[in-house]
């Protein structure tokens, strides 16, 4: 068991990281997560999704830790810029850093979406259970963010769009 949670953990931080924009504020976000998971694992009922478990305590504790307003540190933009960079070219880097300039200004129920399929790769049935919503509105929202994501990409606005 505790080898499989070890295995989601490069995944939990890509989320937490994605979420919160700041390396540090994620590794603490994973580590709370952890810590949480391992004190409730008698809560994990066996034959369930363990990694949906593990998305559904971290988003949580964000969305806790979002409402008790912690403060958080803002990065410049050169260092959000380096977050995940691979080594490539300067146009790489630069997309990249649009890509995450436009998923910042994605309504947070849209970003969670497009983070937990388009990156974590996570099926339509675990994103709708750790989101707590149905897969309709799972493939609503991840349209609706793919077409913002798109236009903001394109240097328009997403409330231009007469479709969205």
């Amino acid at each position: 068991m505790i080898r499989q949670i070890e295995e989601e953990i490069p995944r939990l931080r890509r989320f937490a990281r994605a979420m919160v924009r700041d390396a540090t504020l994620a590794d603490d976000l994973v580590q709370e997560c952890l810590e949480r998971a391992l004190s409730r694992l008698h809560l994990w009922r066996p034959g369930t999704n363990l990694r949906a478990w593990l998305f559904t305590i971290l988003r949580n504790l964000h969305i806790n830790g979002v409402r008790r307003r912690q403060p958080v540190v803002d990065i410049d933009a050169e260092a959000q810029a380096a977050i995940g960079a691979a080594p490539g070219s300067q146009f790489v880097r630069m997309e990249l850093r649009d890509l995450r300039r436009a998923l910042a200004l994605l309504p947070n129920e849209q970003r969670e979406v497009v983070l937990l399929i388009g990156l974590e790769g996570i099926s339509y049935n675990e994103a709708a259970d750790i989101l707590g919503i149905s897969i309709g509105t799972v493939k609503s929202r991840l349209s609706r963010g793919r077409r913002a994501l798109r236009l903001l990409m394109e240097g328009q606005d997403p409330s231009d769009d007469a479709d969205a």
